[in-house]
């Protein structure tokens, strides 16, 4: 029987926005300095509020967003200057995991995916830029699926998408809220911080013996 192994990005595949502050790499700790962009206004004013409630869910386009919220704190350049800015910055890839994904991806009875909160451009550069298809057979993100982790109405679609599998899918994540919404739809959910918290599941930790 086919077991599904389910991998967040932020945090996990990616070095970048992890729950635990002590191990946060901002992708926009520089972004004053390079763009003239007030880290704080731009937090503030846009992740917090369109970013989070709308284009995250797939309601809004990250660059019409961007191209009406930018002049108001003074940025008058092409919206899409900063999105790749922002795309490039936060691909700190976790090489240390992906080699055990590699491992993992060799068993014929295992399928792996992304579960993530993310709007579409960045999926995409993900998936095609980043080279994650090349591990991952689909990335389920927010923006596709039009509800945000930990609302439990994501991982019903997912498990629907997955084709409801009757073994419980297992997912990594660094939020112990998601890992808890995860839980209380039945998958098997752990929280990540290092490579070594692969090991908490038998079955992967089997596969990496």
């Amino acid at each position: 029987m086919t077991q599904i192994i389910l991998f967040d990005v932020d945090g996990v595949l990616i070095h970048g926005y992890h729950a635990r502050e002590e191990l946060r790499q901002c992708w926009d700790e520089n972004l004053e300095n390079d763009l003239g962009i007030s880290r704080q206004k731009f937090k503030d004013g846009f992740i917090f509020k369109d970013f989070i409630n709308h284009i995250l869910t797939g309601q809004m386009n990250l660059h019409d967003a961007l191209a009406n919220f930018l002049p108001t704190i003074g940025y008058h350049g092409d919206p899409q200057i900063v999105i790749h800015y922002w795309l490039k910055k936060d691909s700190k890839i976790n090489h240390d995991l992906i080699e055990k994904i590699k491992i993992i991806k060799q068993s014929p009875d295992v399928e792996l995916y992304i579960a993530t909160n993310q709007e579409r451009n960045r999926a995409k550069y993900l998936m095609d830029v980043l080279g994650f298809a090349k591990h991952f057979k689909d990335i389920f993100h927010s923006a596709k699926i039009g509800h945000i982790k930990p609302a439990q109405k994501y991982f019903s679609r997912v498990h629907d998408m997955l084709g409801n599998p009757k073994t419980p899918p297992i997912f990594f994540d660094d939020t112990l809220d998601v890992i808890q919404g995860a839980k209380n739809f039945g998958w098997q959910a752990y929280e990540f911080q290092t490579v070594d918290d692969l090991y908490q599941n038998d079955f992967a930790a089997s596969l990496l013996k």
